[in-house]
């Protein structure tokens, strides 16, 4: 008894065949694009900073989070500490207050009804924080974004500066070792990037 048997033939296997590849294709192309996205809003994150930081000393003559006249001017939440320094720099005890002042002139969006959310420190696009502290290297204080892997990072610093993540007017500091030039593009090192203000 002769068995009648079936099977795909080549050109429908070439058909799946194309059809797959394109499907992979489009997911790694909406990746790339997800990634051009969140470079894209890094960048106006550190660029919106610096205009609101222009025109807050373009305003009040003082840096936000260092200007001590700053409780005469609103009405700012219960709880509100420490009182700033006018030394011309932002202090580790100030950062909050950097946050602070931005919001309460209007500069950067956010509540500003208590004093825990007034402080907080704003978002990026990856879900990490932007801060502002003193760093190594970079003259005053400066404007820092992090949880960025080292694609987002590498292409935030090549934009600004030299791409390289131990030099230039931005630094790069990975999550975990220490920094070398080059910015590591893998799932582990995440880094926080800093520019000067």
């Amino acid at each position: 008894m002769k068995r009648n048997q079936s099977g795909f033939t080549l050109i429908e296997i070439a058909i799946v065949l194309v059809i797959i590849g394109l499907l992979l294709g489009g997911v790694l192309k909406g990746q790339e694009l997800i990634t051009q996205a969140k470079i894209k809003n890094v960048l106006k994150d550190f660029d919106a900073i610096s205009v609101a930081v222009l025109g807050y000393q373009d305003r009040y003559k003082k840096l936000p989070g260092d200007d001590n006249l700053a409780p005469s001017r609103w009405a700012a939440p219960t709880g509100l500490t420490p009182t700033p320094n006018a030394n011309g720099t932002i202090d580790a005890a100030e950062a909050g207050l950097f946050w602070a002042h931005l919001r309460l002139a209007g500069f950067v969006s956010g509540d500003t009804s208590n004093a825990s959310e007034v402080i907080a420190a704003p978002l990026n696009a990856v879900g990490g924080s932007l801060s502002v502290s003193s760093v190594t290297g970079l003259s005053g204080s400066s404007l820092c974004s992090s949880q960025l892997n080292g694609k987002i990072a590498g292409a935030v610093d090549n934009q600004f500066d030299d791409g390289k993540a131990t030099s230039g007017n931005m630094r790069g500091f990975p999550s975990t070792g220490t920094a070398d030039a080059a910015y590591a593009d893998d799932a582990n090192t995440l880094y926080t990037i800093c520019r000067s203000l």
